[in-house]
């Protein structure tokens, strides 16, 4: 092989394997695009949502209707509460579980 030849393979086989490094990338990257944050999904099948008459309300999940309830009326609380609402007022307004 000449040294003319040698320049020619290395002036295509450089950008080839960057080529094929960049291609693989993506497929690798795929794998990070799983949940990061736990979702309602995770496990609790109902959810709740209290209002107050004036104000932010809450909405909550949880692992029982019960606890959904009382999960979402607490968060009424300090949400009407901070938002200068009334949150002697909140009251479920929606309670479900999903099947």
């Amino acid at each position: 092989m000449t040294v003319e030849t040698a320049r020619q393979y290395s002036s295509w086989v450089i950008p080839s394997l960057l080529a094929i490094s960049l291609a693989l990338t993506p497929g690798c990257s795929g794998k990070a695009s799983t949940a990061r944050y736990a979702t309602s999904s995770a496990g609790s099948a109902c959810y709740a949502k209290a209002l107050p008459t004036a104000g932010e309300g809450g909405l909550a999940w949880g692992t029982t209707l019960s606890m959904a309830r009382k999960k979402s009326l607490d968060n009424c609380i300090r949400y009407a509460g901070r938002s200068g609402g009334t949150p002697n007022t909140c009251q479920v307004v929606l309670a479900e579980c999903r099947h």
